[in-house]
């Protein structure tokens, strides 16, 4: 057992590809591969007699879909998906929810919004990018290169990494019951990483079902995109980590979306919260001179940020600038070419 501070992991490894690991009597976890720097998702599959309840399902690919092949023929048993249960709705999470459903005529249960966002951006395919991101990405102060490089690129599609998403979903909300696994599961909604991102926590035992709501070694990217460039994620962040830090206790083993399974929740709220009012501290400080979005990597990272995670420490780094705009700590102008300069007041 490994021994991460005050947090614990009990398994020092996940299951290899392709094959699922009984974290829980009748809880399976699996591990799934993706093309990107966080090269896995952890999805679960929970035990209902003459069926299963997934608990997201990766991206969809030919590798993912001969993988899913192979975990229904054996880890699965050949019993059939009756049911799909989204966190979120991000690609990793919702890729091969559309095909499980076609498949197997599988229920889809998730939030509203979740299903919303991953059927809208499901459909919303772009050749290139729009006037608006174009937009966004001078006033966040993107560097020409990559400005240039991206200007002239595909964007980045669900359609390309998701199954097509039927119409028909059934909604959970804050406060609902769930039954699943021969377990009653209680509904806890957060925000921040993607809104409404559902939650689920085992009134049986200590299982509480985390997504990407609560990862234990890394925080999840909280951005602000074109879609909403005024947005205030941070604020949703820390408002639902209080809450998720009220209900946490010891005992609770977390099955998160990456990364190991864990238990220590209370100080992994802690940390979750304070690592977000340090990098706003820094934040304030570093934002003593005029700086644009892109200019606020360091203090925020205290990494070296590359091409290949760009895009995800500039939305980010946008969503902590709004969130010291919106508390007023911040003033912010235009420059000649677009972009926003940011200060701190006084």
């Amino acid at each position: 057992m490994m021994d991460g501070g005050l947090l614990r992991y009990p398994w020092e490894s996940p299951p290899a590809e392709g094959e699922a690991l009984e974290i829980a009597e009748g809880v399976l976890w699996i591990r799934l591969p993706l093309p990107m720097a966080l090269d896995h998702v952890n999805v679960y599959a929970l035990d209902e007699g003459d069926s299963w309840t997934v608990v997201d399902t990766g991206i969809h690919s030919r590798r993912s879909v001969a993988l899913w092949e192979s975990l229904l023929e054996g880890p699965l048993k050949g019993r059939p998906v009756g049911r799909v249960i989204l966190t979120h709705h991000h690609p990793d999470h919702v890729g091969m929810a559309g095909w499980l459903m076609a498949r197997f005529g599988a229920e889809l249960v998730t939030t509203r919004t979740a299903w919303l966002f991953a059927r809208m951006l499901i459909l919303d395919e772009e050749a290139t990018p729009t006037r608006q991101a174009l937009d966004f990405w001078r006033s966040a102060g993107m560097a020409p290169e990559i400005f240039e490089s991206r200007k002239a690129q595909r964007p980045y599609n669900f359609a390309d990494v998701c199954h097509p998403l039927p119409v028909g979903y059934r909604r959970v909300k804050q406060g609902d019951v769930l039954r699943a696994g021969g377990r009653v599961w209680d509904v806890h909604i957060g925000n921040g990483h993607a809104p409404e991102h559902l939650t689920l926590w085992s009134r049986d035992d200590d299982l509480v079902i985390a997504g990407d709501q609560i990862i234990s070694s890394i925080s999840p990217n909280i951005g602000v995109y074109p879609t909403e460039p005024e947005a205030d994620p941070v604020a949703d962040w820390l408002e639902a980590c209080g809450r998720f830090a009220a209900l946490a206790r010891e005992r609770h083993l977390v099955l998160s979306g990456h990364k190991l399974l864990f238990t220590g929740l209370p100080v992994r709220m802690r940390q979750l919260i304070e690592n977000h009012h340090g990098a706003l501290d820094r934040l304030r400080a570093h934002l003593a001179e005029p700086r644009t979005a892109a200019e606020c990597f360091g203090p925020l990272f205290k990494r070296r940020v590359d091409e290949g995670i760009y895009g995800l420490a500039l939305v980010e780094a946008v969503a902590h600038l709004n969130h010291l705009l919106h508390a007023e700590d911040v003033t912010r102008w235009r420059r000649d070419d677009g972009a926003w300069l940011w200060q701190s007041r006084g």
